[in-house]
């Protein structure tokens, strides 16, 4: 498969962007459409640690998860939902496992489609296994097993193929603990996407050939790292500011999924997919106000913004006062479903969109980057020299930094500590150079001589 850089916005204006809606709707499952007029929950769950024990009592777990959800979303009348089952190790790492699991999710929920008429589509995510304990080898054994895990579940039921890749990581890690925003962009925007180009061309080939959709990769290892480093409004230990231009950056990392052959629906936790949707006009999963119970976030109302399915992140099966956790958090993510897919049919899609993002608009810098009109912002600046990895991530990033100058300067309040962060960013990457190949070389000598775990063969140096 070849790799197709973005070098255009797939819309017009920021304010095209609406849930529910993508340019390039997306079919899956049965009869499920993504992104064509309406949304739906993306339940996704881990199984209890016992259940990993054996083969048998894994698929077992997720039996019972399955039926649990399509019972409830059933019961209460839904018209659709998708299910996200994320690896744990032993499914990857035991190709078959994860085939057999597939499996059985899905006559489950076959058997709820012909009885019901429930329209649903099954997401797998095998896990990024590319790595022992101190090195990443990301073109070796692990990256043949974990291909092989893809070609099981994509032959065995799954109809969503998707993965939260680590390319980049060990400079990654590095350089957040130091504030070196320079590393953040090489780890992401350089290391990251060459990464990518390489797995995703490998997915998307996998995806064709058993007649199912390759989706798409978050940029979790990175910018969500950097997002939860940052926490609340109580911590201090990294810059929100610094969070979000990490989360800039992400987004010409993410669509380099797009642009090897994926189509959408984005993963569920790359809060960097309004970008995305922007430049791509495909559809995007996103998690925010009812993902709690498995993390925090500042703007959990606003990026709800132009999802196209709408995700709790992850909740361990459990038993709740309602009913099963993914009962529990499945009807939730339901009825907000429902309250959008209302706005779009009565035409009040602009303004309850445009509710959710000024109730958090000014609640934090990441939410004001992320807000649709600055999203949109951020893709062009991306597009406008697309066919540069380099260039593209340090546009995102610098783009990011004007957006929260100019939020600054009016509703947006930065504390001292956010505002000298930003700054030092601001003239760190302002001293970059515009060349690539100058950018790439000076940080291939710093990092091999600071990272004694980074391998440039790791990405075809």
């Amino acid at each position: 498969m070849a790799i197709n850089r973005y070098t255009k916005m797939a819309y017009g204006s920021a304010d095209e962007l609406m849930f529910g809606k993508s340019k390039f709707p997306v079919k899956a499952g049965l009869d499920l459409e993504i992104g064509g007029g309406y949304t739906s929950p993306e339940v996704n769950y881990a199984p209890r640690p016992e259940a990993g024990e054996s083969k048998e009592k894994l698929v077992k777990e997720y039996q019972r998860i399955t039926t649990d959800i399509m019972n409830r979303m059933v019961q209460v009348g839904f018209p659709s939902v998708v299910l996200e089952t994320e690896h744990v190790e032993q499914m990857t790492n035991n190709p078959t496992w994860g085939g057999e699991v597939a499996h059985a999710q899905k006559e489950i929920m076959e058997e709820f489609h012909d009885e019901y008429g429930i329209k649903c589509a099954l997401r797998h995510t095998p896990g990024d296994i590319r790595e022992d304990r101190d090195y990443l080898g990301l073109r070796g054994d692990k990256f043949n097993v974990l291909m092989e895990s893809f070609e099981e579940v994509a032959a065995n039921g799954a109809d969503l193929l998707s993965v939260e890749s680590m390319g980049g990581k060990e400079i990654f890690d590095y350089a957040i603990l130091r504030n070196d925003v320079p590393g953040m962009l090489y780890a992401i925007g350089c290391l990251g996407t060459m990464d990518m180009d390489f797995l995703w061309q490998e997915i998307a080939s996998v995806a064709k050939k058993n007649g199912v959709v390759a989706a798409g990769d978050t940029d979790c290892s990175e910018a969500n790292t950097a997002m939860f480093i940052g926490g609340g409004l109580l911590d201090k230990n990294l810059a929100h500011t610094l969070a979000i231009i990490a989360r800039a950056i992400s987004a010409p990392r993410s669509l380099a999924a797009y642009e090897a052959g994926a189509v959408g629906p984005g993963k569920d936790c790359g809060y960097e997919n309004p970008i995305i949707k922007a430049i791509t006009g495909m559809p995007m999963t996103q998690e925010g106000k009812s993902s709690t119970c498995a993390h925090s976030d500042v703007m959990g109302n606003l990026i709800m913004q132009c999802c196209d399915l709408w995700s709790n992140e992850s909740v361990e099966y459990h038993a709740e006062f309602g009913g099963t956790s993914v009962q529990c958090w499945s009807e939730s993510l339901a009825y907000d479903c429902a309250l959008m897919n209302t706005a779009l049919v009565t035409g009040q899609d602009k303004v309850l969109r445009d509710l959710m993002v000024l109730s958090d608009k000014y609640r934090d810098p990441q939410g004001y980057v992320l807000a649709y009109d600055n999203a949109y912002r951020v893709g062009e600046a991306i597009v406008k020299d697309g066919n540069d990895i380099y260039l593209r991530a340090k546009n995102a990033a610098l783009e990011s930094v004007k957006i929260m100058e100019e939020g600054a300067a009016g509703k947006l309040e930065l504390t001292r500590f956010e505002m000298g962060a930003l700054n030092d960013a601001k003239n760190a990457l302002e001293a970059l150079t515009d060349d690539q190949e100058t950018f790439m070389s000076d940080c291939m000598t710093k990092y091999k001589e600071e990272v004694k775990v980074f391998l440039p063969e790791n990405y075809g140096l």
